[in-house]
């Protein structure tokens, strides 16, 4: 499966309404327009046959390989490939101008850039898009020997070169293919817009280069909002703007991933949709963002936040529903690509969200949070938006549901789902008192205290020692390290102490932490995933939280090893390392900003409070010595 590079290899470039993923040869294979949630324009990702791609790269001269290298221009968002050869060194530089707007666009730009450096290297450059998905079929336009238009279904792609390439038609395609020596570059830039739209001015050097420095102006002048000053401040600005870039700047929502269908297992089912922003994944954002200087963000979500509340109309009927699109929409209709290969064979490729009708009573308790952080849940149509869905939480806390993890095998009275009612109560009661504002306050005690003593009674299990996934079962489940965070118990609580033993015997290899045994609590889907990046990340915080800091500082030195060669993560990392699902995803970077903010208050603390250690050595734990080698001759 050579024709599909590993999800690791990539970078991302975006302009706040859409992404685009640009592999380490310099090939876009990802590209949905106009913004995250829309049908592609290039997936190859997801079918190298039938997705489409853009390919523009130096070729070696006798066509042999060439020595591949991918960066970012420091603290911005300017990707550059560059390539390394007899024949000298060229270079491949991406961006997209940001549209930091309240105004969602049909246009959007991706700029590439050509150059050599040393030598003289030929570069090739293919454009295929594939609309839709790969279902739609395009029309090409050659305006000139520089420009062409490829007619899509609403969409149109052009595509203008300057001086020096020649673009040549190849069926409904374009390609061109040209030589640069030291000290010269060559433009090539795609703007989508409506089908019929008027084309997008002609590319000249000067222009780009003005195009460049703003987009890296505007980069580093948004990174002098971050107050972080912590040990690890290059791998925190990375993923703060990894979280930007993944933000649709007219709402302010966040969304999962730039991609959708890439597998959790290779060859395996759980490829799932995650263009689209989840309560909780975003809500948790909110308090991180702020802690770190980027409150306009934080805001802007909230904002989004309370008028999802207001507006309820969900397909369950409950006034909250998982995820959303962008916009606000809350129809996610889920259905199977299944024209499409799947990346390396991984089938169905699904568009959309089936998990957005799911009963998750957790996001109740991530919203309230993020809407009382700061102090100013403030306006009185919010306060009142939250009131109801409190006074409502009141008469349907106690019921199963599907639980943080989306599982399809049956709903669970789940823990977590428990625990973030308690918070969901906790965080309103905290709000009316401190601002006066009108609310049953008495009501939501007496529930909050219910929901306590019911998680204390039910959700621990006195044999394991430890707080377990459900009422019903003695399986472990990570989403629980965020006990301690939300304030449930202390973190030198002897029965979150002994939560956390037991989690590092069941659920932690080495660094990396898996959600939960599917083995143990069926999930209803066939095959097995990886350690889920997130988990990790929550595990070194509540690792330095509880005092363990040699571990939890060794922990995450290890777990940045697994970060791609430009600082991304995907969802999870498999067997041999590798990165899987869908990428990069916005909830790795979030717990990646707060371990790393936990972890640096910590180690300010070091020496005024003893490390506990714990059970587990970060070199020597668990480690036995292999049986004597008995072959004759050893």
């Amino acid at each position: 499966m050579d024709r599909y590079p590993p999800i690791a290899e990539h970078g991302m470039v975006g302009d706040l309404q859409t992404a685009a993923l640009v592999s380490s040869g310099g090939t876009v294979d990802w590209w949905c327009a106009p913004r995250f949630d829309s049908p592609s324009v290039f997936a190859s990702l997801l079918d190298s046959e039938r997705g489409g791609h853009c390919h523009l790269a130096a070729e070696h001269p006798d066509g042999d390989g060439m020595t591949v290298r991918q960066l970012y221009l420091s603290d911005t968002a300017i990707l550059i490939t560059r390539f390394m050869g007899p024949g000298g060194v060229g270079e491949v530089a991406d961006f997209m101008p940001p549209i930091d707007a309240p105004t969602p666009t049909d246009r959007h730009t991706l700029i590439r850039i050509a150059r050599v450096v040393r030598g003289r290297l030929p570069f090739v450059f293919s454009c295929r898009p594939r609309f839709d998905y790969g279902r739609a079929p395009h029309a090409l336009e050659l305006a000139d020997a520089h420009a062409a238009v490829l007619h899509g279904p609403g969409t149109d792609l052009h595509v203008q070169s300057s001086t020096g390439i020649r673009l040549h038609a190849d069926g409904d395609d374009v390609t061109a293919r040209f030589t640069l020596t030291a000290g010269q570059a060559a433009v090539v830039v795609l703007t989508t817009s409506d089908a019929g739209g008027p084309p997008p001015p002609a590319p000249s050097l000067a222009a780009i280069a003005e195009d460049v420095e703003k987009c890296r102006e505007f980069w580093l002048s948004w990174l002098r909002a971050c107050t972080y000053r912590g040990r690890w401040q290059e791998v925190v600005n990375r993923s703060a703007i990894t979280l930007k870039l993944l933000t649709y700047a007219p709402s302010g929502a966040l969304v999962a991933a730039a991609t959708m269908g890439l597998p959790e297992q290779v060859g395996g089912e759980r490829n799932w949709d995650y263009r689209y922003t989840w309560i909780r994944d975003a809500s948790l954002s909110v308090g991180a963002l702020i802690d770190l200087g980027f409150e306009a963000e934080a805001f802007a979500f909230r904002r989004w936040l309370r008028e999802r509340v207001e507006a309820g109309g969900t397909a369950s009927g409950d006034p909250l529903q998982i995820m959303y699109r962008v916009d606000g929409d809350p129809h996610l209709t889920e259905e199977n690509l299944d024209h499409l290969e799947g990346y390396r064979g991984s089938r169905p490729v699904r568009n959309g969200n089936a998990a957005a009708d799911q009963i998750q009573l957790d996001i109740y308790g991530e919203a309230s949070d993020a809407l009382a952080v700061g102090g100013d849940i403030g306006a009185l149509r919010g306060w009142r938006a939250l009131a109801g869905v409190l006074d409502w939480l009141t008469d349907h806390w106690d019921r199963p549901d599907e639980g943080i993890w989306e599982t399809r095998g049956g709903r669970q009275n789940f823990t977590y789902s428990r625990l973030m009612t308690w918070v969901a109560f906790d965080r309103g009661i905290r709000a009316a008192t401190a601002s006066s504002r009108p609310g049953d306050v008495a009501r939501w005690t007496a529930t909050r205290d219910a929901v306590f003593e019911q998680i204390v009674e039910q959700g621990f299990d006195p044999k394991r020692k430890a707080f377990v996934q459900h009422f019903d079962t003695d399986v472990l489940d990570a989403s629980l390290l965020l006990m301690p965070r939300v304030g449930f118990l202390s973190a030198r609580d002897p029965d979150w102490i002994s939560t956390l033993d037991a989690m590092d015997e069941e659920l932690v290899s080495d660094s990396l932490v898996y959600r939960y045994n599917p083995a143990a609590s069926p999930d209803g889907l066939r095959g097995s995933e990886g350690t889920f990046n997130l988990c990790s990340f929550l595990y070194v915080e509540a690792l330095a939280r509880t005092g363990r800091i040699h571990q939890a500082r060794h922990a995450f030195d290890k777990m940045l090893t697994y970060a791609n060669h430009v600082g991304l993560f995907a969802e999870e990392i498999g067997p041999s390392g590798e990165q899987l699902g869908n990428f990069p995803q916005a909830f790795t970077h979030l717990s990646l900003i707060t371990a790393a903010m936990a972890l640096d208050e910590e180690l300010g603390r070091e020496g005024t409070v003893p490390d506990t250690g714990g059970t587990r050595h970060p070199l020597i734990h668990g480690l036995t010595v292999p049986p004597e080698d008995t072959e004759e001759g050893s």
